[in-house]
């Protein structure tokens, strides 16, 4: 008996409704039940059952399943993405970073899911007469910028910007630059970087 069969008596009902996509590909490859379960190594029932949306499968039942039918995982789980469409960060959860100083505190949480679209935000703090460092050098990707308390100077390869709370900036982040705080306060930015590059999970 393989693992898959085993969990024939243990799937649990859970509200992923993964069934009508399975049975509508199935039926477009014109597969029967009996076929779909004896390459997935599963019984035919449970896979009727999982058809009807009775029981949700385990995960190496699933994957089996998709296997079999040619399916990206993707295409059975866009169904629950669209259920959870918004995503929230409550002020004492975010998660932070620093750096020579200067806080980095995440407000926006990159999607794995994007790929090379990631797209992450962050409050920054900038110390009276510090400086970033990163993206000196330049790295891929866009930045947007908005200053909400301070001053301080975009050095964008040679050319220098002046900003102070209320302005915004965006350029490609492919030429190197610096923002220094000139101001005798801390520098407070939101921060949006596209592809995700501080926060984004290995």
């Amino acid at each position: 008996m393989t693992p898959s069969q085993n969990n024939d008596s243990t799937e649990k009902r859970v509200p992923y409704h993964f069934g009508e996509k399975l049975r509508a590909v199935r039926e477009r490859k014109g597969y029967t039940l009996k076929v779909v379960a004896n390459r997935a190594g599963v019984s035919e029932s449970l896979v009727s059952q999982i058809e009807r949306n009775r029981v949700s499968p385990a995960i190496d039942t699933l994957l089996a399943l998709a296997d079999v039918l040619d399916i990206n995982l993707e295409f059975l789980f866009e169904e629950y993405r669209r259920q959870h469409p918004v995503q929230v960060i409550r002020k004492d959860e975010r998660r932070q970073s620093k750096e020579d100083g200067i806080l980095y505190q995440e407000v926006v949480r990159p999607e794995k899911s994007d790929g090379q679209n990631t797209l992450e935000a962050y409050k920054i703090i900038i110390p009276a007469g510090s400086q970033t460092n990163r993206g000196s050098y330049g790295h891929l990707g866009r930045e947007m910028g908005i200053i909400l308390n301070g001053k301080c100077e975009l050095h964008y390869e040679k050319l220098v910007y002046e900003l102070s709370a209320g302005d915004s900036v965006t350029f490609s982040a492919g030429t190197p630059h610096v923002i220094v705080n000139t101001g005798d306060c801390d520098l407070e930015a939101i921060w949006v970087v596209t592809p995700a590059q501080r926060f984004v999970e290995k």
